[in-house]
């Protein structure tokens, strides 16, 4: 067995214009289709993030997933970038507030979390 790469990450949200604004406007992310699937009273936003996608998927009345005390499974989303300084600069721009810039002391790169609309962790890492 081969795995090339990941395809995509899956995201459900609570508010979808909210999320959409988020994901296009704020972190920049291009959208390749948005479609509406009426039998599941629910949107699929497709963004592409380098050679990968974020599915974003919106859905009537879903529960909260924990966070914070960190629960089990998937833990949270990293996106590589160039400078973290600078992503955390145009993020504050749009009021999304970032933890504190740290150093990774295995790889010694920069690295910083912030929280999408609904709360999902997600990371910056230096390149």
């Amino acid at each position: 067995m081969v795995l090339n790469n990941i395809h995509h990450v899956a995201i459900i949200c609570s508010d979808y214009e909210v999320s959409k604004h988020f994901y296009t406007k704020i972190l920049g992310l291009r959208v390749i289709r948005e479609v509406y699937r009426e039998e599941r009273e629910s949107y699929k936003l497709d963004l592409e993030i380098g050679g990968s996608q974020i599915e974003l998927f919106s859905f009537p009345d879903r529960p909260e997933r924990p966070s914070y005390p960190e629960a089990r499974g998937l833990r949270h989303l990293a996106f590589e970038v160039d400078d973290v300084e600078q992503t955390v600069l145009h993020l504050q721009q749009f009021h999304v507030t970032c933890e504190p810039i740290r150093v990774d002391e295995w790889t010694g790169k920069r690295y910083t979390f912030f929280q999408d609309p609904d709360r999902l962790p997600i990371e910056l890492y230096e390149k």
